[in-house]
Formats: C-alpha cells, structure tokens, sequence
C-alpha cells in the first residue's frame, strides 16, 4: 500500500511539473516580445532625420521655395545668399520690412516657404515629416527689438489643405543669432505644404524692421 501511495505522489508531481512549464515558457515569450516592441518603439522614434528648409543657398537639401509674400511683397526686400556674419556655412537670408511702406499699404507682411512655389492648396505637394519632434531656426535683428509676431508651420487650407498647424511668436530679436524652436510633438504632419512662415506688422516695428534666418529645419 505504501508503495502504491508513493508511485501516485511521484505521478502528481510529475502532472503538476508539466503544467507549470508551458505556463513558465509563455511568461517568457512575453516578455522576449515586450523588449522587441520597446526595442522597435526607440528605433521609430529615432529615425527621423534633420528635413531642411534652408541650410545654404542653392543646397540640396533645401526643402520650400520662399514664394508666398504676403500680403503683396510690396513692401519687402529678400535675398537668400547674404554673406556677412551668417551663423552657419557661406550664406543666410536677410529680409528687410519697409515699415513705412507698410503704413501706407496694408500694415503688416510676411513670407510663406511652399511646396510647391506659390502653392496655397490648390495643388498637390505636401511632405509627409511624421517623426519630427520640432521645428528650429536661427534669427538676428539688425539692431535688436525687431519683433516677429508670428512663426507658422503648416496652415494651408484650399483644395489640398495642411495636416495641422503650429504657430508660436512674438518673438523679440536681438544683434545676436539665436536658435528658435516650434514643439511639433502630437502635432499630425502627415501631409504640410506650408513648411515655414512669418509675419509681422508696423504696429509692433516702430522704425526699420531688419532681420537675418539661417538654418531652418525640421528635427
């Protein structure tokens, strides 16, 4: 009898080693899958790569055409190969806002960067830069105090409208180069024809409104 007893303790034993183990091999294969996902999670976070909108005059990796002078350009003088004190390689972009000129015309401008030039979403050509985190650019004033009211990323409506928008601004500039930063986290920028925009008034520039942008680009 004790014999019979000790061959059915060894059996059940036996039975509930069994069970425990493919219970024990799932729990790890869990987690094998959780470090993949993590694992895949940094991957795709981290895969986005720096999209220009100006690095140098004439680069390949320029992104937008600075076409869309608003309200007119009537007031505005830019040039994309300035050469003197730039942050960054040979040349940047000097914008000059005639405030007078403004007065008398329709009190503000500004400068959309578009694609494709002059596109305001009545045709097709928005970049797909799901991933980036931000925005950044660098700016100077000619004197310091001239005052960007508004940055925008994004923002085109019409028949092919932007995926979203972001706006930050006013922004003070002094005679230094300072970077600048757009947060575009959860923003949906799936499709953005407006990659870069700015714009200011006379209400907020009393005299001349001279300043220098470098190094745009999404991050």
């Amino acid at each position: 009898m004790k014999v019979l007893h000790t061959v059915l303790a060894v059996f059940l034993l036996f039975i509930i080693g069994c069970e425990k183990k493919p219970a024990q091999v799932k729990e790890k294969a869990v987690n094998k899958i959780e470090v993949k996902q993590s694992e895949k999670e940094v991957v795709v976070k981290n895969s986005f790569k720096p999209f220009y909108i100006y690095s140098n005059k004439g680069s390949r990796e320029n992104h937008y055409v600075p076409s869309g002078f608003m309200p007119n350009g009537k007031c505005l003088a830019f040039s994309d190969a300035y050469t003197e004190n730039c942050y960054s390689e040979e040349t940047c972009m000097r914008i000059v806002y005639g405030v007078q000129c403004s007065r008398e015309d329709q009190n503000w401008a500004g400068i959309y960067w578009l694609n494709p030039p002059n596109n305001w979403g009545q045709r097709k050509g928005g970049y797909n830069l799901t991933g980036a985190q931000k925005l950044s650019f660098w700016a100077k004033g000619e004197n310091g105090g001239e005052q960007i009211q508004e940055i925008t990323i994004g923002g085109i409506t019409g028949n092919y409208p932007d995926s979203d928008i972001a706006v930050i601004g006013p922004i003070i500039l002094t005679k230094e180069w300072k970077q600048y930063t757009v947060d575009l986290r959860g923003k949906d920028l799936s499709y953005i024809s407006g990659g870069f925009s700015w714009t200011t008034s006379a209400d907020v520039n009393a005299q001349s409104c001279i300043f220098y942008l470098d190094e745009i680009k999404f991050e």
